[in-house]
């Protein structure tokens, strides 16, 4: 069997902003994981527990307050010049908002094609037009859609845009930030599937960040969980649904509505007490102990480090 090799390494990554009062807001503190090339990596975690801002780190749009992140073995906040020119095109975002990531004074051709001119990807004016039908047409959208605006088209429909325009480049990684929360759910299952298609086609790597567990598990081989800028858990897709071993992951799976009323009716829901403390100079120890039901005086103590269970499983609890 051949050897998986790593495309993104995130070791010990720190993402701090300055607070009001001289306070730190910790977005990102101590994360570390691995992206193998061809695979998806989903990550996972309720609103304002610093997704985004750790994958946006990682790709280097944002300065580390510490770590590394490595990029086929070269640092990515170390780049300069033509490294990362060279890097920007191997590496693209799918934003959050069709609506606010596209510019409303450029037409569609235009947009899909910045990278293009960035990079120059075209010869001349003809090869850069058919590039763009090309892109189009991969996406599930028509020639006759180049010369409109965004605004003319629905949220579905500008994700496609966002998503024609991140692989205009030919890129080997692409993080997927939050792509289908703004659209409709009858859109969500099309656009992922879409990415699914494309991925197969192209032999790319996803960094795929979104909050709605469900559909997650459609796309990802492996999972990270995170709560409150820390990883708690992170394992094989399957596995994290079949085996959840950290009270978060639990928690969060039971919110999960099952599609047979029988086993929805009699299934415990664990219900989370209390509120998620601040980023701001959180307590000492486990961040999730104000929270979980089996707390001990550890917990409050001394930080769980993420450490490997079982072959594969990562979890950061004293309990497990």
């Amino acid at each position: 069997m051949k050897e998986k090799e790593p495309l993104l390494e995130v070791r010990h990554l720190k993402k701090y902003f300055p607070a009001a009062g001289g306070a730190t807001v910790k977005a990102v503190d101590d994360v570390s994981f691995t992206i193998y090339k061809g695979e998806t990596l989903g990550m996972v975690g309720e609103s304002g527990c610093g997704k985004t801002t750790c994958g946006r780190t990682a790709m280097g749009v944002y300065p580390k307050s510490g770590g590394e992140a490595l990029f086929d073995g070269r640092d990515v906040h170390k780049l300069r010049g033509a490294d990362k020119l060279a890097f920007s095109r191997r590496a693209q975002i799918i934003f959050q908002d069709p609506y606010a990531s596209l510019n409303p004074r450029m037409t569609v051709a235009d947009i899909i094609a910045e990278g293009i001119d960035i990079h120059g990807l075209a010869q001349n004016h003809a090869q850069r037009t058919e590039r763009v039908y090309e892109l189009l047409n991969m996406v599930g959208l028509n020639k006759e859609h180049a010369n409109r605006f965004a605004h003319e088209f629905s949220g579905g429909q500008r994700q496609r845009i966002g998503i024609a325009r991140a692989f205009a480049v030919n890129p080997d990684f692409i993080m997927c930030d939050e792509p289908i929360s703004a659209l409709d759910v009858s859109i969500q299952a099309q656009i992922v599937n879409l990415l699914v298609k494309l991925q197969r086609e192209m032999g790319l790597t996803y960094l795929f960040i979104a909050h709605d567990l469900a559909m997650v598990k459609h796309i990802s081989d492996r999972i990270a969980v995170m709560y409150l800028g820390t990883l708690v858990e992170l394992t094989e897709s399957e596995r994290l649904y079949d085996k959840p071993l950290h009270p978060y992951t639990q928690a969060l799976l039971s919110a999960i509505p099952i599609p047979d009323p029988e086993i929805e009716l009699t299934r415990e829901r664990i219900r989370l007490e209390g509120d998620i403390p601040s980023p701001v100079d959180p307590p000492p120890g486990c961040r999730f102990a104000g929270r979980c039901s089996r707390t001990c005086a550890r917990c409050r103590r001394e930080t769980p480090a993420l450490r490997e269970v079982e072959p594969g499983h990562f979890v950061a609890c004293h309990l497990v």
